[in-house]
């Protein structure tokens, strides 16, 4: 069993290497916020819906220094690397393809045993999802994204497994069991090409965004989170003002208003709980 930690500026630390053995990585199930309302003179309450809670992730190392002499040094890299100031990813390799984006819950000890230090870390994950390692604009996702269909991430080739299209009706697959939502998930929809009163259409959600002016062939729109550019300018007020989710599986897209050639591309994560 190993463990990578990740840090947000790309630093990686293969904790095996280090002689950092991971003991255990224990995920919790998905914990859930109820609300409800109880009404006088009605039996039982009434359901107002429910919130995905934060996730825990329990792990449990062990230390193995060089000697006593360098035990302290390598002690102090231990808590360099789980620094939770900033969040970081952290995979458990025994499913390679995903990891989880978390802090220390709070501050732990190392059991020192000789050349040796035991120490266990709760960390909390405040997007209660796993993420995937594979994006569907990184180089080469295909070549990658055969060598983790074996690794139950939800791959499906039954049709054509791409993120970049030039014609108005195509497929995009979420391999996730998340719906990806722009307003707290990473979600970049690039349009490039000329259109008028442009609108593209996610049949399978219902989802519509549209744009009521037009494109032209050296154009590029910019959808990211909640927020619409054109050329890096925001048209917030010339959209519909709607945003466009990811449903798990493939989704059905149609794009009305074209009027050239275009390119359409979707830079995404999957997301697992």
């Amino acid at each position: 069993m190993n463990t990578i930690v990740e840090r947000l500026d790309g630093t990686r630390y293969d904790l095996e290497e280090l002689n950092i053995i991971t003991r255990d990585f224990l995920v919790s199930a998905p914990s859930y916020r109820h609300e409800n309302e109880s009404i006088e003179g009605r039996p039982g309450a009434i359901d107002l819906g429910t919130t995905e809670d934060v996730r825990k992730i329990s792990c449990s190392f062990y230390l193995k220094a060089q000697s006593m002499d360098t035990y302290a040094r390598e002690r102090d890299e231990v808590f360099h690397i789980f620094r939770s100031n900033e969040e970081f990813y952290l995979t458990d390799m025994r499913t390679p393809y995903k990891r989880w984006r978390v802090k220390c819950s709070d501050s732990f000890d190392m059991d020192q045993q000789r050349f040796y230090g035991f120490f266990e870390i709760e960390f909390t994950a405040n997007l209660p999802f796993a993420i995937s390692t594979l994006n569907t604009l990184m180089p080469d996702f295909e070549l990658y994204a055969q060598d983790a269909a074996s690794s139950g991430i939800g791959l499906d080739w039954s049709n054509e497994l791409k993120y970049v299209h030039n014609t108005s009706k195509f497929k995009i697959l979420n391999a996730g069991n998340i719906e990806v939502n722009p307003r707290y998930m990473p979600l970049k929809i690039q349009y490039k090409g000329a259109s008028n009163n442009l609108s593209i259409k996610n049949i399978t959600t219902g989802d519509v965004w549209s744009y009521t002016k037009t494109t032209s062939a050296n154009d590029t729109l910019l959808l990211v989170g909640i927020r619409s550019t054109k050329n890096s300018l925001s048209i917030f007020r010339d959209t519909n003002r709607k945003l466009i989710t990811l449903a798990p599986g493939w989704n059905e897209f149609e794009l009305v208003g074209t009027t050239g050639i275009f390119e359409i591309q979707f830079d995404f994560n999957f997301h697992y709980r």
